[in-house]
């Protein structure tokens, strides 16, 4: 082997760091040579029976071995013998002669191992070849996907492997960081997310479809439809019916019926679904009528008359749909779970952490209702998912310093038998707050919570912001620092006037913020993504102009930004527009906002 090869033989720490929960081989096996000097010194080889996306896996290997290597790796089904083969899928990794069997593994295991000079990279279905692929060119290669359009692919024009054996399958069955920036298919199967929006499409491994997503009862029984002759089957409100912000009433049998009928339609025409929403209306007035109010003052929660619900639409549909898991939700009144009834198989419980505080860890005292919530469901759901919130959705731009809680909150999850998390973030706009950093750390922490979160973060700054990387990590510990000293509840609806956005928090975040500035000021883009870090602090000097100035009046502190606030929201303005923002907050357009001046609704 020629001397300036790349060999990567103690791959421990590397894989240990990146992937948490792996084994290394240490048999005395030959390298695999991938490149030599700029020269292919290996192809890649597919089953003659591969799949649409293990064919896309093997693109995948080839282009980014292109990019690092400089050189073209063949991609070929002809078995025939060569010196060094990349075995992609199940068909392929046959031919190494090791036993290969994607029959045990479980779905989306992973399985990247040397035979002599063969390297497979395979896994469970349906996405596991390509998640292998995708770990490989992580752990050994190095490749990072930031976003959609911004990749870290080191060159290494000589590249050869020692022994590696790694087998993972990720503990989490359905991993979706529901962040704009997160939606791009591309992005989603390069970094295993597999939910309904940030999942790959079909080529791409495909991802989980609902049919119906959450808020499903008026879908499913619209009061349009229905009301004017079957008031009964609405919610009965101090004796009265109604199907104004309200739900249906769960112990009516006819209503029931009807319902089935109609999601069986839905289902029929959405093929694809493997999990459907029999989900509560997102408001409260749960029906109090008396059939209602029995079971659930037996069941010591309005969670009772709903799942003993579900339980039965489950069971109605399992005949024609044996493929199909009934999703619901424990939101708000429903969060409590009951005393008797207990999920049947084919039902997701999906618990909602809406009123938390993301300041402090989900098992931290403050969030103790919660927690004995989570822990009580954990005991009877066979399927619990979690429906988690990552973002202020009164204010998307405003700073929601939660970073640090992102780890410790999944790692909990897991702990308590959850088998899918839903992230939810600034969904509808790009432009919210450190976007691109959480998106990818969830994506990391949702496919490995073994990761370590503070690593993750500091990997991703120092790739994303590059000399600006430890201005920026300063910032979000001032944050960090600032909320927790001023103990905010932190929750997804934060106000503008929350006691850790003070005068002097602000101040200093924005000369931090310039002093990164002064570091970017020979690369344009690395600029252009502190100027997006920097929004957030000017957003709220903007809401809160008239009080800063008064505070900065009267403490003698130096005001840094410009004397009139009609001059820095023009800035401001233009910076969200050229970032493609259309949306200010969940409810509230960056154009209505600017035409109100700059005010929150």
């Amino acid at each position: 082997m020629a001397k300036k090869v790349r060999t990567v033989r103690s791959l421990r720490r590397v894989v240990l760091a990146t992937l948490g929960i792996l084994t290394l081989a240490t048999g005395s096996f030959a390298d695999v040579e991938i490149a030599r000097r700029g020269k292919a010194a290996a192809k890649i080889v597919l089953g003659a029976d591969a799949s649409e996306t293990e064919k896309w896996a093997a693109d995948e290997l080839a282009f980014f071995l292109h990019l690092s290597t400089g050189c073209a790796i063949p991609v070929s089904s002809n078995s025939t013998p060569y010196e060094n083969r990349l075995l992609v899928g199940e068909g392929a990794a046959r031919l190494a002669g090791s036993g290969f069997d994607a029959k045990s593994l479980q779905p989306e295991e992973i399985f990247v191992q040397t035979e002599g000079h063969d390297l497979i990279l395979a896994g469970g279905s349906p996405r596991g070849t390509l998640y292998a692929v995708y770990t490989f060119l992580e752990v050994v290669v190095g490749c990072r996907w930031w976003t959609q359009a911004t990749w870290n692919v080191p060159s290494k024009p000589s590249l050869a492997i020692g022994p590696i054996s790694i087998h993972y399958a990720p503990p989490l069955e359905y991993r979706e960081p529901f962040w704009f920036v997160a939606f791009d298919p591309f992005w989603a199967a390069r970094n295993k997310a597999n939910g309904t929006r940030a999942g790959g499409d079909d080529r791409r491994g495909g991802r989980h479809v609902y049919e119906g997503f959450v808020h499903t009862f008026y879908p499913l029984i619209p009061p349009d439809r229905y009301f004017a002759s079957h008031p009964e089957w609405f919610s009965e409100i101090d004796g009265k019916r109604t199907f104004e912000n309200a739900q249906l009433c769960l112990t009516n049998e006819e209503m029931r019926q009807e319902l089935v009928k109609n999601l069986k339609i839905k289902l029929r025409d959405n093929p694809s679904a493997t999990i459907a929403s029999v989900s509560q209306n997102d408001c409260y007035n749960n029906c109090t009528c008396p059939r209602c109010r029995a079971v659930d003052e037996e069941e010591g929660s309005p969670s009772g008359s709903l799942l003993r619900f579900v339980n039965a639409v489950a069971a109605d549909i399992e005949a024609e749909f044996p493929e199909i898991t009934i999703d619901t939700l424990a939101y708000q009144y429903t969060r409590k779970p009951p005393l008797l009834a207990r999920p049947r198989p084919n039902v997701i419980i999906r618990l909602c952490s809406i009123e938390c505080s993301f300041s402090r860890p989900l098992d931290d005292p403050r969030n103790k209702a919660f927690l004995d919530d989570l822990e009580g469901w954990s005991k009877i759901a066979d399927r619990l998912f979690i429906w988690d919130y990552t973002t202020d959705f009164s204010n998307y731009i405003q700073p929601h310093p939660n970073y640090g809680m992102l780890g410790p909150n999944i790692r909990l999850f897991v702990k308590n038998k959850v088998r899918g998390i839903f992230e939810q973030g600034a969904y509808q706009s790009w432009g919210s707050e450190m976007a691109e950093l959480r998106a990818w750390m969830l994506a990391k922490l949702l496919w490995n919570p073994a990761l370590d979160a503070g690593r993750l973060r500091q990997e991703f700054l120092n790739g994303y912001y590059g000399p600006a990387a430890p201005q920026v990590s300063e910032y979000l510990n001032l944050l960090e620092n600032a909320v927790s000293a001023a103990g905010d509840h932190l929750g997804c609806f934060s106000p503008t006037d929350a006691q850790f956005l003070s005068l002097e928090t602000m101040l200093e975040a924005w000369d931090i913020l310039k002093r990164a500035e002064a570091k970017t000021t020979k690369n344009n883009e690395f600029a252009r993504r502190l100027r997006r870090v920097q929004m957030p602090v000017a957003y709220v000097a903007l809401v809160r102009w008239d009080g800063f100035q008064k505070e900065a009046q009267e403490r003698g502190l130096k005001w840094p930004w410009p004397k009139t606030r009609q001059e820095f929201l023009g800035w401001f303005i233009e910076a969200a527009r050229s970032e493609g923002v259309t949306m200010i907050s969940e409810g509230q357009t960056l154009d209505d906002w600017a035409a109100k001046g700059g005010k929150p609704r």
